[in-house]
């Protein structure tokens, strides 16, 4: 469902009634969906009358669906065959309280499957112990009230989301949805609202931030611009900082329950960093033995606290791989300063091994940046005889801008600090395939690129 007050309802219904809410992204199809109702045991879908056609061609293998059990919200007429309008199944409802669920911490609020930028998603439970935590420790974490005005504007039915959604169900906020991110709305809205708090992925603050409307002043009302899903690069870090300052929040998570938070106050002095983890949580970086590294030493992150999952949905055996004596490993590597304060290297599975050596795509991409005829950026690794893997960039431009591949890669092999970072190749595109979040697909950019 994409961003509708129907699916707001539902988080609120699973809050209260106990039922198990799987947010889904509008982006999947036919077998993605149909992996995702049999891997959950899915019992009704609730969705946007424009995925009827979808549904009704895979409900003859989901018999489970049948008898009213798909539910369709934006329906301004009777419901196709089989189906039944959001309106209809609520239509009589008692505005009196539910009755007591007798909910316990255990018990299930929701399965978050991950966003496939790594491979097949998996279901990431959260119980209700989790999601209470997601309400209090946030709402402290980035010193929201009750009268603090939240924009939102990226998709709801990710992780991420929740992160402002919880709390401000926690405190009685105000609450401004739009249906999808628009940087010349989100920078109209926050102005004429007032508004206080927002959290946006990185290619969303690069949009605001290079749309021809931006305008610091307009801005002038937030209190915390908050940037998760994949790394700010510095470049964009330093530009909030210095026409926004005092605001600018980032936030190191995984869905499956370890968080960092960079805080505003030290956004500047630790500009490169991605924050300490948050109260209650503990970390420590790893080598592949286990072995905890010191301070300046790059390895795996790990962590462990209340917001950790209780597994993967009906895999124990992903469980066992991720949640290692009760510690989460990422997947990510980094380092930790004297100060205990995290620095992201890289994804372990995103790094380059050229000539044996280390490559990490990061590196690069904080250089390309740089150009500025250059918006975005992906670095990522492709087959070499000689080397093993070599570094290639993709990137979309600034509006207005030309640049050649030839161009890009002798500006990037000029200035890069070692011959193994040098680029191979470079592709220009578009615009970059992104998931539901937001966030940029780099495997899928790589997977065209090998395929030509």
């Amino acid at each position: 469902m994409s961003n509708r007050l129907e699916l707001v309802t539902m988080y609120w219904a699973a809050a209260k009634t106990g039922i198990v809410i799987v947010p889904s992204s509008t982006l999947l199809q036919d077998a993605g969906l149909m992996t995702l109702f049999r891997d959950c045991e899915s019992s009704m879908v609730i969705a946007d009358a424009e995925f009827a056609d979808i549904l009704d061609r895979i409900r003859g293998d989901l018999p489970q669906f049948e008898g009213g059990r798909l539910i369709l919200a934006g329906v301004d007429f009777d419901a196709p065959d089989g189906f039944v309008a959001f309106e209809d199944f609520v239509a009589g409802a008692d505005d009196t309280e539910p009755p007591d669920a007798e909910l316990v911490d255990e018990d299930i609020y929701n399965i978050m499957y991950s966003s496939g930028t790594t491979g097949l998603p998996k279901g990431i439970v959260h119980n209700h112990y989790v999601r209470a935590h997601y309400c209090s420790l946030f709402a402290t974490a980035f010193r929201m009230s009750p009268e603090s005005i939240i924009l939102h504007s990226g998709s709801i039915v990710f992780n991420g989301a929740m992160i402002d959604f919880l709390p401000w169900m926690y405190l009685g906020a105000r609450y401004i949805l739009h249906e999808a991110f628009d940087a010349k709305r989100v920078i109209e809205e926050i102005a004429a609202s007032k508004v206080t708090h927002m959290i946006m992925v990185p290619s969303q603050i690069m949009a605001m931030l290079n749309h021809p409307d931006f305008d610091a002043k307009k801005l002038e009302s937030l209190e915390m611009i908050q940037s998760l899903g994949a790394p700010l690069l510095l470049e964009y870090k330093y530009r909030l900082n210095e026409c926004l300052p005092g605001r600018f929040y980032e936030l190191y998570g995984l869905t499956e329950g370890f968080i960092t938070v960079l805080d505003r106050e030290d956004s500047v002095r630790k500009a490169g960093s991605v924050g300490v983890p948050l109260i209650f949580h503990e970390m420590r970086i790893v080598d592949e033995q286990g072995v905890e590294l010191p301070p300046g030493e790059v390895g795996e992150i790990c962590g462990r606290g209340p917001l950790l999952m209780p597994g993967y949905y009906n895999r124990p055996d992903l469980t066992e791989a991720a949640v290692v004596d009760g510690w989460l490993h990422s997947g990510d590597a980094g380092y930790v300063d004297e100060d205990g304060f995290l620095y992201l290297v890289d994804r372990i599975k995103d790094m380059i091994i050229s000539g044996g050596v280390n490559v990490y795509p990061k590196d690069i991409e904080e250089l390309i940046v740089g150009h500025p005829a250059v918006a975005e950026v992906a670095v990522f690794g492709a087959p070499d005889d000689k080397w093993g893997e070599v570094p290639v960039a993709a990137v979309t431009l600034m509006n207005g801008q030309e640049l050649s591949t030839d161009d890009l890669i002798d500006w990037t092999n000029q200035r890069v600090s070692a011959k193994f970072q040098r680029l191979s190749d470079c592709l220009i595109l578009e615009e970059f395939p992104r998931n539901v979040a937001g966030k940029t697909l780099k495997r899928e950019i790589r997977e065209a690129f090998l395929a030509d």
